[in-house]
């Protein structure tokens, strides 16, 4: 390892968090997933993992609570050169439908197809790099790009850990079966979990936007299903129950392996004000942090994460942008988040 001083500023050639590690190194694997091929209302989540890794250099990595976690070694792969082309191409036919700009069946056939071939081809990407890099045993969390991104890598984690409960963290409950004709969907992304993988139990927090037939599915789904609605967490709030009972609510539904599936907008908006699709509500980031902590003492393992849905809104990043604050706070956000997910798992 090359010699690192943990209280310096990071060097402009670091790693993620400005750290020095290889991925050979490194004992936790961040996976990028440049995608959003199928958003249905604001853009730009294809650059947040970009944007995360340039906000995680300004991260102290002293945490008071999980120690020096990063000398286990982080380390975050390059963007896939390749999965930026299939989004390209899946976009480009899905904005066709999301748009309104083509009616005929034929056209917006051949566009959800075109759609659904690219989304299936990243799928089965992110299903073997993430098998990959768990067989080598390491640690694996995906960054995105938009939600639909983990279904690959959940269905790797469940080969490994076929007893793993999901944590799905989220202003939506993704429910959607083929929202818009898109079969991988971002809003489809916890149907295709429950409909297409063996996943045990998911328990879902901070669902605020969802239509009649995603209740419909929850219900019809309870045994695998558990949703805590913020207009439920909220109410109990204003009644007088404190945050860390209902957090002892959510742990005591988890088992003892826990993947974290989360969707920035599952935050307060103040935190996320640029994501795709916000909704007032949500949770504060303290509560978030608070909620790890008590998975953290409850002695359940953090197995592997994704985190998604970041977006720096309409701005365009590249090497020599310079990038708005104000815009750049979601990655901001989402970078102390990522840190605190990191250490949960190696911990």
């Amino acid at each position: 390892m090359t010699p690192f001083d943990q209280n310096a500023a990071a060097d402009k050639d670091s790693g993620i968090f400005g750290l020095p590690f290889t991925p050979d190194e490194s004992k936790l694997i961040l996976i990028p997933v440049p995608w959003e091929a199928t958003t249905s209302y604001g853009a730009g989540t294809a650059k947040g993992p970009q944007a995360i890794f340039a906000a995680s250099k300004q991260v102290d990595l002293y945490d008071p609570n999980l120690g020096n976690f990063f000398e286990a070694g982080i380390a975050m792969l390059t963007n896939p050169s390749h999965i930026q082309e299939w989004n390209e191409k899946a976009r480009h036919a899905a904005l066709k439908i999301i748009s309104g700009a083509i009616k005929n069946k034929k056209d917006v056939d051949g566009a959800v197809s075109t759609a659904n071939f690219y989304s299936e081809k990243l799928n089965d990407y992110v299903y073997n790099e993430t098998k990959k890099w768990l067989q080598q045993n390491k640690y694996v969390g995906l960054i995105g790009g938009d939600h639909s991104i983990p279904l690959g890598g959940i269905r790797a984690f469940l080969e490994k850990y076929p007893d793993m409960n999901i944590l799905h963290i989220d202003a939506h409950a993704d429910m959607r079966k083929a929202f818009e004709g898109f079969e991988y969907s971002h809003a489809s992304i916890m149907y295709n979990v429950i409909s297409k993988t063996s996943l045990e139990k998911l328990i879902q927090v901070g669902i605020r936007d969802y239509c009649e037939e995603e209740a419909i599915f929850i219900k019809n789904n309870s045994s695998r299903i558990h949703t805590f609605f913020d207009a439920y967490l909220a109410e109990q709030k204003m009644i007088g129950k404190n945050w860390s009972i209902l957090c002892d609510e959510i742990i005591q539904l988890l088992g003892p392996e826990v993947y974290i599936s989360f969707d920035i907008d599952g935050l307060d908006p103040r935190f996320c004000p640029h994501t795709g699709t916000p909704v007032p509500g949500g949770l504060d980031f303290n509560e978030v942090i608070y909620l790890f902590k008590k998975i953290a003492q409850s002695k359940r393992k953090i197995i592997g994460f994704d985190l998604n849905e970041v977006s720096l809104g309409a701005l365009t990043l590249n090497d020599s942008a310079i990038i708005d604050p104000a815009t750049e706070w979601d990655a901001n956000v989402a970078a102390r988040l990522l840190y605190k997910l990191c250490g949960l798992v190696l911990c």
